[in-house]
Order: C-alpha cells, then sequence, then structure tokens
C-alpha cells in the first residue's frame, strides 16, 4: 500500500477528528484547518484546556482527550513534537478502536507512532488533512 493510499483510506473512513490543539483565532492553522474539515462535512471536536468550555466551530471545546464523552475515528495533533506521546496515551486510552493518529506537518515522533501502531492504529506523520484532502481528491 502506498503513502497515498493510507492517506485515502483514512480521509475516507473518518467521521470525527478531535482536534488536539485547537485556536479560537481565525489566523491560526489549527483553526483554519479545523474550519476546513468542517465544511468538508467532518464533525472536528476541539481539544484545547485554555478554551474548555467555550464553544469553537460549532462544537464545545474539551480540555483533554479524556473529556470528550464521543466516540472520534481520528486525533489530529497540532502540538509540539515533544507533547505526542502523552496525547497518544491518552487517546489509546480513551478510545480502543481508535483508527487514527493524524500528527501535523512539523510535528513527528516515531516512539509514540510505533505504540499506536502495535495497538492497530494508522499513524500520519507530518502531513496536513487539508493539504491531502484537496490535493487526493480536488475538495
Amino acid at each position: 500500500m502506498t503513502d497515498d493510499d493510507l492517506l485515502r483510506i483514512v480521509l475516507e473512513r473518518t467521521k470525527v477528528i478531535a482536534l488536539v490543539g485547537a485556536s479560537a483565532n481565525p489566523a491560526r492553522p489549527s483553526h483554519q484547518v479545523g474550519a476546513y474539515l468542517r465544511q468538508q462535512g467532518y464533525r472536528v471536536i476541539p481539544v484545547n484546556p485554555g478554551l474548555a468550555g467555550q464553544q469553537l466551530l460549532g462544537e464545545t471545546v474539551y480540555a483533554t482527550l479524556a473529556d470528550v464523552p464521543d466516540d472520534v475515528d481520528m486525533v489530529d495533533i497540532f502540538r509540539q513534537s515533544d507533547a505526542v506521546p502523552a496525547i497518544v496515551d491518552e487517546a489509546l486510552a480513551r478510545w480502543p478502536d481508535l483508527q487514527t493518529i493524524w500528527m501535523q506537518i512539523g510535528v513527528m515522533h516515531e516512539a509514540a507512532a510505533q505504540v499506536a501502531q502495535a495497538r492497530g492504529v494508522d499513524v500520519v506523520q507530518g502531513r496536513c488533512p487539508k493539504i491531502e484532502l484537496a490535493r487526493l481528491f480536488g475538495r
């Protein structure tokens, strides 16, 4: 399977995304990507402890992944790479059937990726779903 095949599968099967590091600032990439994903029909659940309880992208913001009451298919990480292991551990503990960990452009952590992959979770590192949707599907 090629990288593009994996990206197509992930983007087609995903319905609900937890966006870790979501920003209320429209100029921030995490806000732009979240808004775009929502426009493309995905449900985007923002996660940011500084905004917890507020509304963003039509959803309540949660402080942590553990606080998100609904199931998600994908966790999209907009945080520094050194924060990834704790986020992956929290995601795997919260959702035993999680399908995908997605690390944004500039975010990579091989050891955390291996932990997720060992649990059967697909991992995408250093890419943006907004860019990949446009590239692969013309959206």
